[in-house]
Parts: C-alpha cells; structure tokens; sequence
C-alpha cells in the first residue's frame, strides 16, 4: 500500500512514521535551565550520525505552540545529556513522560539520583548503563513546530559490565538491558534477543554462489522478535 503524505492528515502522518521506523533508541535527555532548574525528558527522534566525530540528533516537539523546556534549555545553554534506558528503568522514565507544567523537576517525582558530568555543567542520570555528555553543534528550527538539534558527544559514562575490552573498545550491549520505543500508546521493546549475520566479502559471496549455497543465506530469517507493553504514556 503507497501513501502519499501531502494527502494525509498532521495525525496520520504523524502515526505512519511512529508505528513503522522501529524500534527507535530512546534519548532520556537531561538539561538544565538558565537559572540551573534540572529538566529530564524522555524522546525517541534521537540517534548517532557519526562515529568519528561522534555525533548524534535530537529532534523535540513544541508545547502548545512553544518550545517544550528541553528545547529551551538546550537552546540557552548549548549541552545536554542524553541517557540511555534500562529495562529497570521504564517506569521511572515513564514518569518524566508525564506532560508536568514548566518549572517542575521530572528527576524528583521519578527518584532519580543525578551526579556530576565531567564536561557539560548538566547533570547524568546515575542509574543509566549509558549517558552521553553533549554539545551542540547545530540548531534548525522546523517549521516553528520542532527543534532539532545536532550535538557532539564529548564524553560517555557506560557501566562497567558492558565493557569486555576498554582497549580495543569491545562493548557487550546485553548488560545494559535497553529498551527501545515501537507504537503508540506506549509500546516498547528490549533489546534482548540478539542474533549475529555477518556480511560475506565479495569472494565468500561468489564461493557461496559457485557452490549453489547463495540461497541458503537469500532466505536466511531472523529469530521472530518479542514485544512487551510499556507503560502508556507518549514518549515524545
């Protein structure tokens, strides 16, 4: 089935993107206000664009017509902190999801320990496996309706048990149990039913093919995924 966008609605635009581009990593971002008022949102527009230099993009909705405080914040200071989700910590994020009015701290309803950053001056939620000390390289304003924002990461705190070999940067992503975000109301993920398949080189690819093996791999399948409902609430 085609859809042409231009001839559907804000919702269902809106609806198609969110329910087939899945799963999508979630960025519980932390950031801090002019006067240092801590702010803690959940979004899942959010993913790395480089790896050297080490990028990654954000994109955040507004509120009735303004920014939402996580814009703001990032706008008026230039960085930010983005952390990752544990399964053990869905409903604590769940929490910061609630569309609370501007001003109240989201990290003191859901009980989260904040601690220091080494290079941004916004605090890291502690119990992420992973948090990304952030920078912004570039801001776009879309339309007036969303911002988005495009950051260097300048430093990452990840739990120990995910690190088999800090040397040669070898990360075991099953510790930290993340979960992803899939449909709305409030479906998500985990991340822990991995499988590998690795790319053949070229002459694998022809040895296969001169073997009568290709097809093997052409209708190779993947383990069926699992699903789990999160709680229901948006994560924007």
């Amino acid at each position: 089935m085609y859809f042409d966008m231009e001839a559907l609605s804000s919702s269902q635009r809106s609806k198609l993107v969110h329910s087939t581009v899945i799963p999508r990593p979630i960025a519980w971002v932390s950031s801090c206000s002019t006067s240092g008022a801590v702010n803690v949102a959940p979004f899942s527009f959010f993913n790395v664009m480089s790896g050297d230099p080490p990028l990654l993009c954000l994109c955040i909705g507004s509120r009735a017509g303004e920014p939402k405080d996580t814009a703001r914040n990032i706008v008026d200071r230039g960085e930010f902190v983005v952390n990752l989700v544990s399964e053990d910590m869905a409903g604590r994020m769940a929490i910061t999801s609630i569309d609370f009015d501007a001003g109240l701290n989201e990290a003191q309803e859901a009980g989260l320990e904040m601690l220091p950053s080494q290079q941004v001056a916004v605090p890291r939620i502690g119990s992420s496996p992973c948090s990304m000390e952030c920078k912004v390289r570039q801001l776009i304003d879309i339309d007036g309706k969303r911002t988005f924002v495009l950051a260097d990461i300048v430093g990452v705190h990840l739990c120990d048990e995910a690190v088999t070999d800090a040397t040669r940067m070898f990360i075991d992503p099953l510790p930290m149990a993340l979960i992803g975000r899939l449909h709305s109301p409030g479906w998500y993920c985990k991340v822990s039913a991995d499988f590998q398949l690795l790319t053949p080189s070229p002459l694998q690819w022809q040895t296969l093919k001169d073997q009568g093996q290709a097809q093997q791999l052409l209708n190779w399948q993947a383990p069926a995924p699992t699903h789990s409902g999160g709680p229901d609430v948006e994560c924007n």
